[in-house]
């Protein structure tokens, strides 16, 4: 896969500087880049490491002095990061799938097949299923009963969506994702130990011996247009309604969405960040990794929940939080400071008591 500076400049809406001709045919780091690579560096500090490579081409930032490193031609965008995400785009050369659908495919007669769909070795399509146009569906996927997907979707392998999950267009599953499972949701006869416990807040013990019927799941799942989910992530079933993720939301790996969950749109939820069943998010929010949100509780339109923290309460819009339990991000930082303090003012205050006692004494 190659390209001209000039033609990667012109994707980015941007000119090219210095050889707009010149052809590379990668992308590279600084420091291990060939002479047909494109250096990534888009930092100072990064281009310090260009003298140990090869690179004559490299992305660089606004103002960067492109001569004075040597280089023979270069793209210098205002936000060198952005421009990365179009550029790793255009060289991605894919997983290999072949198009068309492979003869080890099991597919129902009832199912419909877009255009230019491709369907992987050992995939199965259930009845009545629908696959739109330009969709890729990897090895070894599974698309249950009544299942929807929207047009140009990219499944990679072992990919398992369960019946009537309905999936909007461009929508991207990394490999291991499963959709459609059954909510975790069970109950007791009489009120539980752990329904006690939580309205006490453990005054009362859990001192039942109880047993635990199953509520099954029937509201099925709704995911909208541009919405990435990456590897061994989870979303379950709703109950009655539909667990909700908006358009073009960004799901990390390990990520598990409980029953009856609505997320909003453009959210960004990263690694084994786990949202309990009922919870609500809203629009543009930040989870980042290993926070946990609580059941029933909703999370305002532009809050940032930071990594680790454990949300159990609701949050109001625009808020950032951190810890356990969460708090404003402000409020904790004084808190582990003051903390960190903790021990200086113990000795402080043992000293205090030895000169108060020492006094006392010689009085």
């Amino acid at each position: 896969m190659q390209y001209t500076i000039g033609e990667l400049a012109e994707a980015l809406g941007l000119e090219a500087v210095g050889d707009a001709g010149f052809t590379i045919s990668g992308l590279s780091e600084p420091g291990q880049a060939k002479a047909d690579d494109l250096a990534l560096a888009s930092t100072p500090k990064y281009a310090e490491a260009l003298a140990n490579g090869a690179a004559q081409a490299a992305l660089l930032w606004a103002d960067a002095d492109w001569q004075a490193l040597g280089l023979r031609a270069a793209i210098l965008p205002a936000r060198p990061r952005y421009a990365l995400s179009r550029l790793t785009n255009m060289m991605d050369e894919g997983q290999g799938f072949t198009p068309g659908i492979h003869p080890s495919a099991i597919i129902d007669p009832s199912a419909h097949i877009g255009a230019d769909v491709s369907i992987g070795p050992g995939a199965v399509i259930g009845p009545e299923a629908q696959i739109w146009d330009g969709s890729v569906i990897g090895p070894l996927c599974y698309i249950g009963w009544r299942a929807v997907i929207g047009r140009f979707a990219y499944l990679r392998e072992h990919v398992s969506i369960g019946a009537k999950v309905r999936i909007g267009e461009r929508f991207h599953a990394h490999p291991g994702v499963r959709i459609g499972g059954d909510g975790f949701s069970f109950v007791t006869p009489e009120k539980s130990g752990a329904e006690t416990v939580r309205e006490t807040l453990g005054a009362e013990g859990h001192t039942k011996d109880q047993h635990w019927s199953r509520i099954a799941s029937l509201g099925g799942i709704e995911i909208g247009d541009d919405v990435e989910i990456g590897s061994n992530s989870l979303i379950d079933n709703g109950t009655i309604r539909a667990t909700r993720v908006g358009n073009r939301t960004k799901i990390d790996g390990l990520c598990h969405l409980g029953h009856n969950v609505v997320v909003g749109n453009d959210n960004l939820i990263c690694g084994q960040v786990g949202i309990a069943g009922s919870a609500t998010v809203g629009d543009f929010v930040i989870i980042a990794g290993q926070a946990g949100v609580a059941d029933n509780i909703s999370v305002g339109d532009r809050v940032v929940i930071t990594g680790g923290t454990k949300v159990m309460s609701s949050v109001r819009p625009g808020k950032v939080m951190m810890g356990y339990p969460a708090i404003e991000m402000k409020s904790h930082m004084e808190s582990y400071k003051a903390l960190r303090r903790l021990p200086r003012f113990l000795r402080d205050v043992s000293e205090l008591k030895k000169a108060v006692l020492n006094a006392r004494t010689k009085d």
